[in-house]
């Protein structure tokens, strides 16, 4: 039997399956005891398999974390190029990252939360998270311009850009871009670790009421 050109082998198509089975225990583990947690000796015993044999899909435990840290910015990243693409503005960008975060807590906090001990994610991970960046000022540098001279932070971004990778967007763009990204992560942040319960008042009000403030032109 001939395969076709650029068809997986049933042995690649195996190791795939079970390269899939291992990241959904993970998350499964990282949702019960955190990414700090993760056990790839445990998640080899569910499996039904030997810590080796499992070594054989993934490095070690770094291996497997950069794969699941690369599926979390990619997932996001499709996220904002989606809503981007659809002209739906900072407010329909900001509705959209609050929804991803809402469907995995864990999975946002793995990327956006408390570094994992003795985990250092490796450069090209940067590369995905570049995408979402580069969505968010697409949506921001579509918005109006503003005709005044720049502030301080604006003339201070002009010189530090790196954040931004090659993105041609100005000064003021990129203000309104670090802006959201900083103001809605840190609501996002404290809603999901549970530090507005009690408190009495609707976080998805203040959220959407903080995305619509960035959003309103000057």
């Amino acid at each position: 039997m001939v395969m076709a050109a650029g068809a997986a082998s049933p042995r690649e198509r195996y190791r795939s399956q079970v390269r899939a089975e291992i990241k959904a225990k993970a998350w499964k583990q990282i949702a019960t005891s955190g990414a700090s947690g993760l056990s790839l000796n445990a998640i080899a015993k569910e499996l039904g398999m030997s810590g080796p044999a499992l070594y054989r899909y993934f490095g070690g435990r770094d291996d497997l974390i950069t794969e699941l840290v690369r599926d979390a910015y990619r997932s996001l990243a499709d996220t904002f190029r989606a809503a981007a693409d659809a002209g739906s503005g900072l407010s329909g960008l900001a509705r959209a990252m609050r929804r991803w975060a809402l469907e995995d807590p864990q999975r946002y906090f793995l990327v956006y939360g408390t570094p994992v001990p003795g985990y250092r994610a490796p450069a090209e991970t940067t590369a995905v998270a570049r995408e979402i960046m580069a969505a968010l000022l697409d949506v921001c540098a579509a918005e109006e311009p503003r005709a005044v001279p720049l502030d301080a932070i604006e003339t201070h971004l002009a010189d530090h850009r790196g954040w931004a990778g090659d993105h041609p967007a100005p000064p003021p763009v990129l203000r309104r871009a670090l802006a959201f990204w900083t103001r809605l992560h840190g609501v996002l942040s404290l809603e999901l670790a549970g530090h507005f319960t009690g408190m009495g008042f609707d976080p998805e009000l203040l959220f959407t009421v903080e995305a619509q403030s960035l959003a309103d032109t000057d």
